[in-house]
């Protein structure tokens, strides 16, 4: 892998990318597969320029949902930490774990980071909520497919909370670009699935 050879981490980074791999291949995925990563992918070619370390934004895109089992509170913690581990033991650079593994934690969206990069990455990860409305419900219906043990008036209240948390900041988007490409059409799409999810 050649981001693994920028990154400066020791070895040819094939065995990591196996075990990823593997991961975004686990059955129990529907939304959180190695389509998202790919998506994601894209989305920073489109905007790459924004990154101050480009290379440690691409590797938390790959591995920032590496762990992901639906309804735990640490999936994002867990990925930070294999991301960590992978590099560490290749022996990355200083400080290029720990950065990377900030990345990936800021993907709980819990905060509103300041920090370009981790904005760049937090953007990428949603910006499949201002897609076209048949990509976006299409996303909903994979959510679902994940959480499919769950009751649907739990399911409802508890997706109604998450999208509704995004809805009501002053902005969904961190950087001018996404937020200029996606904000409206993220904001329609929002109000439209938690009216739905309301009835």
């Amino acid at each position: 892998m050649a981001l693994w050879s920028r990154l400066g981490a020791q070895r040819n980074g094939t065995d990591v990318f196996q075990q990823l791999a593997a991961a975004y291949a686990e059955p129990s995925r529907f939304y959180h597969t190695a389509a998202h990563i790919v998506d994601c992918l894209a989305q920073f070619d489109w905007s790459r320029d924004l990154a101050a370390r480009p290379d440690e934004v691409e590797a938390a895109l790959w591995f920032h949902d590496a762990v992901y089992v639906p309804g735990a509170t640490d999936n994002e913690a867990r990925s930070a930490r294999l991301a960590r581990a992978s590099l560490s033991g290749a022996a990355a650079p200083t400080g290029v774990p720990e950065r990377i593994a900030a990345l990936i934690l800021a993907t709980t969206h819990a905060d509103l980071p300041s920090d370009p990069d981790t904005q760049l990455v937090c953007d990428i990860d949603l910006s499949i909520l201002g897609r076209e409305m048949a990509e976006f419900d299409q996303f909903e219906r994979r959510i679902r497919q994940e959480y499919a043990w769950v009751p649907e008036p739990t399911y409802r209240h508890a997706r109604s909370e998450v999208l509704n948390g995004f809805l009501q900041r002053r902005s969904i988007y961190l950087t001018a670009r996404f937020a200029e490409r996606y904000e409206r059409a993220a904001r329609q799409n929002l109000e439209k699935v938690l009216a739905a999810l309301s009835r």
